[in-house]
């Protein structure tokens, strides 16, 4: 029988650029919620803003942390769809779901969402708790590792369903961190072929024409790939003022752009060329949960192909992980923290 420890190893953020690794209580389900064993975890880019301090959503003490993968450990009273030791990965972004923008299909827009690893304590840890009705079960198929990264990929399922991608389109990607890798394979399991993807970071894009798009580290090499007119749709996964007039320039006219990216929160752009060319200008912001669910389908179908990319360092380590990608990642599409091998659970 499983038996869940009253303490657990935590990776706390504790102020700007300090994350310890401290014993602290193990959270308790409670109704209609379930203990998830933590096995792998991602870190997101909106967590070194945290790890910085520039981050208002995180404030310390705080456990981070919302791209997770692991085995049910212990569940709630009224909790009857899944049983202890289940394979599962987590919705982190919790709605009231009563709400008319959750009734209506916009969870990611509820008042009172609350991301698990900001609002309340996340998966840097052993254990987390979760809401029963955010868990989704994993196959037996789904690597941890990929099951892991659903969220950030139903971040990139929801670009490209706003971008309304079609096979016959020309995508410009700006940003070839996670989420715009991501949005990469979405777009080539949508049949786009044409994807060129601009980024200063050569390592990076090297993934990017091993994945089979087609990299440009400047705006020279860029524009030598630009189609006649310009490209259908274009994301911004980046999130600069720079990035976004970019978006805006090299799309063509009755084009789609995309703006994902959060690292400005003003920029000027030239709403003129918007209104003249009549480009469609949409915001993206996390997912829905049919999102998530539509990323965990493709994800057990189709599988994410960043395996090769994807570099896993023990939980201790995690605050050299955040050094690492604030100075210089290299090849790596994504850190995976690694809390537990799955062939120790329930030992």
């Amino acid at each position: 029988m499983f038996m869940v420890k009253e303490t657990m190893c935590a990776l706390v953020y504790e102020g700007p650029r300090e994350l310890n690794m401290r014993q602290v209580p193990v959270p308790r389900p409670e109704k209609g919620e379930v203990l998830v064993r933590v096995q792998k975890v991602g870190i997101c880019g909106s967590e070194l803003s945290g790890y910085l301090g520039q981050n208002s959503l995180r404030k310390p003490p705080l456990v981070m942390g919302h791209e997770f993968a692991g085995r049910i450990a212990e569940i709630g009273e009224g909790v009857t769809a899944f049983q202890v030791g289940d394979r599962v990965t987590a919705n982190p972004l919790v709605s009231c779901g009563k709400c008319l923008d959750c009734q209506s299909g916009y969870a990611n827009l509820c008042e009172k969402r609350v991301l698990i690893g900001a609002g309340m304590p996340g998966a840097f840890a052993e254990y987390v708790r979760v809401p029963s009705g955010n868990v989704l079960p994993l196959e037996e198929n789904v690597p941890m590792d990929d099951g892991a990264l659903t969220e950030p990929f139903a971040c990139a399922v929801r670009i490209a369903a706003l971008a309304e991608l079609k096979p016959y389109d020309s995508l410009l990607i700006i940003g070839a961190g996670p989420i715009g890798l991501l949005t990469l394979r979405v777009a080539q399991l949508y049949g786009v072929n044409r994807v060129v993807v601009m980024d200063l970071n050569e390592d990076r894009l090297s993934i990017v024409k091993a994945m089979g798009g087609i990299p440009a580290a400047n705006a020279e090499q860029l524009k030598k790939q630009i189609p006649v007119r310009g490209f259908s749709k274009s994301v911004d996964a980046v999130g600069l003022e720079v990035t976004r007039q970019q978006c805006v320039e090299y799309t063509r006219p009755g084009g789609t752009v995309v703006f994902s990216g959060l690292h400005h929160a003003d920029s000027q752009l030239p709403i003129n060329s918007f209104i003249r060319n009549e480009l469609t200008f949409r915001g993206s912001f996390g997912y829905t949960p049919a999102d998530f669910h539509f990323a965990l389908k493709w994800i057990s179908e189709k599988g994410l192909q960043l395996d090769q990319w994807m570099q896993r360092v023990p939980l201790e380590e995690g605050k050299a992980c955040f050094e690492k990608l604030l100075s210089d990642p290299g090849p790596v599409a994504k850190f995976i923290l690694e809390v537990e091998p799955e062939s120790t659970f329930g030992e």
